[in-house]
């Protein structure tokens, strides 16, 4: 069966804000079985909204578009809607309801432009939005259905656990989708490709292997598609030992996480607690840990040492071997992560010192290097980078590489 996701909004196509519903959906209905036929994303206009919905209408049993629910005159959806299923509007006093219990608990005022996002379609079924006031709604013609819900992440994501529920309960599916994913660290996506052709060519027909690279990691994900739910889940077990068997040392976890959740992981796995000593990438790896929910039991905290003067106070770095070397070296950065340890009283620590860029270059040292270390009971390690790209890609592969420094050591 198929499924055709429609973005609504003018902010999404002039780069205001970037499109993660068609995402959030996707991740949620894929493994119901369901193939996305389309991708759309179109402005609030009229015409715009009409062309795309009969379009995905004619080629997905499943339409789902998010947006333009609001209660500002941009926001047409709604109306747009319900001139192409037809019927006029009501006032569903159950979404009235439900708004005055969400302003209610924003401590708001109600006015009228927020109670007629009460105002709905005759033709739709509404399902209540926990989440916000806008509800979601139900349409149906000629078999297929479409589903309109808000735009905002927030209330989508929230949403669609309930929207997916009625999905099941409406369309019949003897097609099940599996999905197994391990992250990959230490080599190239050409060089893994190479690794594991042989592995690959010998799949079944109705398996495939997708090689996704993010900065310093390659997300490695098996897909597989069956009718028997029993049959595919063993036999998707058995080729997912076999890719670990043909992976081998590069493998760094099991499943699908992020630099940070793979080493909170190893980490607990050894018992150990962690903290970083950042320069160059400013607290952005404090910020990844800590973005883990449950990463208290490991993580101790972090010294953003931007400062060279913080790096001899704090850390303990030598100032003649700052003066001599460079923040930007190999031994700066080692003391940087033992002394993140005597500082933080933790087991293990990252550190980075590098030039991000614009500006900063000197002669040997040009943007992009950056040095990273990882500190464990067992030692030290470092390496230098020498990273591509802008300021943030800068910060953003260090911050990863330096993770997994650390995730490969232990």
């Amino acid at each position: 069966m198929k499924l055709s996701i429609i973005i609504i909004g003018d902010e999404i196509l002039i780069g205001q804000v970037t499109d993660t519903n068609s995402g959030a959906v996707a991740r949620v209905f894929g493994p119901m079985g369901w193939d996305i036929a389309c991708v759309r994303t179109v402005p609030d206009e009229k015409r715009a909204i009409h062309e795309a919905v009969e379009a995905a209408l004619a080629e997905a049993e499943l339409v789902i578009c998010t947006g333009g629910l609001g209660p500002t005159k941009d926001d047409i959806t709604k109306h747009t809607l319900a001139e192409i299923f037809g019927g006029p509007m009501r006032r569903d006093p159950e979404v009235v309801d439900n708004i005055r219990r969400v302003f209610r608990l924003r401590g708001l005022a109600m006015n009228s432009l927020t109670e007629a996002q009460a105002d709905v379609p005759e033709s739709c079924r509404v399902v209540q939005n926990l989440f916000g006031t806008a509800p979601v709604m139900w349409f149906e013609r000629s078999g297929r259905v479409l589903v309109s819900m808000p735009g905002v992440p927030f209330e989508t994501e929230g949403m669609l656990p309930e929207v997916a529920r009625l999905v099941a309960a409406r369309f019949d599916s003897d097609n099940v989708l599996r999905h197994r994913c391990m992250m990959v660290g230490g080599i190239t996506e050409s060089a893994l490709a190479e690794r594991l052709a042989a592995w690959e060519a010998a799949l079944p027909p109705y398996m495939h292997l997708a090689y996704l690279p993010v900065p310093g990691l390659i997300r490695l994900r098996l897909d597989g598609r069956g009718r028997d739910a029993a049959a595919l889940d063993a036999e998707m077990a058995r080729q997912f030992d076999g890719l670990k068997a043909a992976v081998g040392e590069h493998m760094r976890y099991d499943g699908d996480a992020s630099a940070a959740e793979i080493v909170l992981a190893a980490c607990r796995r050894h018992g150990y607690t962690l903290g970083t000593a950042e320069s160059c990438t400013g607290g952005t790896i404090a910020s990844r840990v800590t973005a883990v929910a449950g990463c208290s039991d490991v993580f101790a905290g972090s010294v953003v040492s931007y400062a060279n003067s913080v790096k001899a106070a704090v850390l303990g770095v030598s100032a003649a071997d700052i003066e001599a070397l460079g923040a930007v070296s190999r031994e700066v950065v080692e003391q940087m992560a033992a002394g993140a340890r005597c500082a933080l009283g933790c087991d293990c620590a990252v550190a980075t010192s590098g030039i991000a860029g614009p500006g900063g270059a000197v002669e040997g040292k040009p943007v992009g290097t950056v040095w990273i270390a990882a500190a464990t009971p067992a030692g030290v390690q470092s390496r230098l980078l020498h990273l591509p790209g802008n300021r943030a890609r800068v910060i953003d592969r260090a911050s990863t590489e330096a993770l997994m420094l650390l995730a490969s050591m232990l």
